[in-house]
């Protein structure tokens, strides 16, 4: 399943631009009367939830499978 992995991928970036986002508004809100920081960071815990539950299901699907560590 090829598409997993770019889905995988594309939420882990999402993750990331909106933990970017989230410093952005950080720097950029000097009276801290925004609310745009919290919303970004809602949104990275609403995503990292989505990415656990997608890879959770795909694995209980047998679409992935864990590897062990090679030493």
């Amino acid at each position: 399943m090829p598409w997993v992995k770019w889905l995988v991928l594309i939420i882990f970036f999402a993750i990331v631009l909106s933990l970017a986002s989230a410093m952005l508004h950080l720097v950029h809100d000097y009276r801290g009367e925004s609310k745009r920081m919290v919303r970004a960071l809602t949104w990275r815990i609403g995503l990292s939830i989505t990415l656990f539950i997608v890879l959770w299901a795909t694995w209980k699907l047998g679409w992935i499978e864990p590897r062990g560590m090679k030493s």
